[in-house]
């Protein structure tokens, strides 16, 4: 029998403080987004849900406890709504039996912002959720859930502090607004076990969209190149994991407001996993519009133009490919890798033309989104043999290339004529 992740030891940070493992084991984070999991889907559905996710490798579940104050649905002093609880307790279980991480956001931002989480409760019910699930094996806390750390600084760092008293051996992240890290406000904090940041949704060309959540000109801004969150949470002098908890979901709007504007697709969520994973991020978290909010009611239009109910969705083809990058990345010594981009030859290009390098002491994983042609310098694997392959991250399928010598070289991948035309080179090095 398959062992669970938690059997080779508690979740921890590794000895480099890029990547997470259990035990001396690596963990590659592959999250899924499924905010309103609790609030939506009956113990069938979930079933339903985790299991097809369990099958495409993914190990994460990121999903909100109290997502909006309603019926059944109450973050109070008392907490009263035990029918609630143990629903939730039930899909925790359910998940800990497929050997599946929740990531549990104990209330999304709004409920702070709204004051109906404030200094004096919070404390709390930070003891009510961990005396619930401090001792569950596969809990992960993610506080936070779309909001600036601004928005509740104080109160974050009671809900983080008190969790990580009574919780030690699960990991605290904070899930930020879009556009931004945990690390802009919390990353000295000794209660933050690792960095999240949200790239969001918005094309490079969508900087302002006079929108409600458009960002200050302080906090950055970096359309597109999720794989800059990655070197600017790596820029501090004490290192912490990071990983994009929220880039472009699947079959959702570019920019998230307007229905009319083109829908990013799975091509895109490739592009944002291989991008900031190459960067070395410790991991990634996919999302798809119609599971992050359990659409069910075609009748009644759902939230961010969503097309289809949720258990259609969960077939999209770009869910199906993150089980590729798992089986890439695990198949290297992914810990030890770092970003390489000095084997290119003529320096990094922009935007959509960027090659993202990745290498260890053996191997070099180059990611073409275009799938444009590049060159490498490989002098420096003089005396080594050297094996390439093209790898297709939307099939999942090697095409070996064979022997290639230790010299400046150029690769230029076929055409694809469907699913975009992203490629990865992989060289072996012996």
């Amino acid at each position: 029998m398959e062992k669970k992740f938690w059997e080779y030891g508690a979740l921890r940070v590794s000895e480099n403080k890029k990547y997470l493992q259990n035990g001396d084991r690596p963990f590659f984070w592959m999250g899924d987004t499924a905010w309103l999991l609790f609030q939506k889907c009956s113990l069938q559905e979930a079933k339903v849900y985790l299991e097809n996710r369990k099958a495409k490798q993914f190990n994460v579940i990121q999903a909100t406890l109290v997502h909006m104050v309603m019926e059944n649905q109450v973050v109070r002093t008392d907490f009263d709504s035990e029918d609630y609880w143990k629903h939730c307790d039930a899909i925790v279980s359910m998940a800990e039996e497929l050997g599946l991480y929740m990531g549990l956001l104990p209330a999304w931002g709004s409920l702070v912002k709204e004051k109906y989480i404030t200094d004096e409760n919070v404390e709390k019910y930070a003891d009510f959720l961990a005396e619930r699930y401090g001792n569950r094996p596969n809990v992960i806390w993610l506080l936070g859930g779309d909001i600036r750390g601004t928005d509740g600084l104080e109160i974050y760092k009671k809900l983080g502090n008190r969790l990580k008293e009574k919780t030690v051996n699960q990991l605290v992240g904070f899930h930020p607004f879009g556009r931004t890290s945990s690390s802009l406000w919390f990353h000295e904090e000794p209660w933050l076990d690792f960095n999240m940041f949200q790239s969001g949704h918005r094309r490079y060309d969508q900087v302002s969209l006079g929108e409600w959540d458009d960002n200050n000109g302080k906090e950055g801004w970096f359309g597109e190149d999720n794989w800059k969150y990655v070197n600017r949470d790596h820029s501090y002098a004490v290192m912490k994991p990071t990983v994009d908890g929220e880039p472009s979901y699947e079959w959702i709007p570019q920019g998230l407001h307007d229905a009319k504007e083109p829908f990013w697709q799975a091509a895109d969520v490739r592009r944002y996993a291989y991008w900031s994973v190459f960067q070395g991020a410790m991991g990634h978290t996919y999302g798809d519009n119609a599971i992050m909010q359990f659409y069910n009611t075609p009748e009644v239009p759902g939230s961010y133009g969503v097309k289809e109910v949720w258990t259609d969705a969960l077939h999209h083809e770009g869910s199906c490919q993150m089980s590729h990058l798992v089986s890439l990345m695990t198949s290297v010594d992914f810990q030890k890798g770092k970003p390489e981009e000095g084997l290119l030859v003529g320096g990094q290009k922009e935007k959509y033309h960027r090659i993202s390098v990745f290498a260890g002491s053996e191997y070099v994983l180059c990611y073409a989104y275009l799938g444009e042609e590049f060159m490498l310098n490989l002098k420096q694997y003089e005396g080594k043999k050297l094996y390439a392959s093209w790898f297709d991250p939307a099939s999942g399928v090697y095409s070996p290339l064979g022997e290639i010598a230790a010299k400046e070289q150029s690769f230029k991948p076929i055409q694809k004529y469907s699913n975009g035309n992203d490629w990865v080179l992989r060289i072996d090095i012996r």
